[in-house]
């Protein structure tokens, strides 16, 4: 079974669900998330390129890896 990071998030995508490139979805997520609000990403991977789009597009994010193949990113607005 997998362990699911639990947190208050108030909007979450799950990019392993996502047909293709994700990274205009979560983009589109970014866009809309209002500043008081948290985005939780989930993948199947480190999304490392994704880290330095995110400090410039002015959000901050904290790394959960509670398996393997299971990372959560809560992002939210710095």
């Amino acid at each position: 079974m997998a362990h699911e990071y639990q947190t208050d998030a108030d909007r979450r995508l799950d990019a392993r669900e996502i047909d293709g490139e994700p990274f205009a979805d979560i983009m589109s997520a970014l866009g809309s998330l209002p500043a008081d609000e948290t985005l939780v990403l989930v993948n199947s991977f480190e999304p490392s390129p994704l880290y330095d789009v995110l400090e410039e597009r002015g959000f901050e994010y904290m790394t959960h890896n509670p398996s393997t193949d299971l990372w959560e990113i809560e992002i939210t607005h710095a």
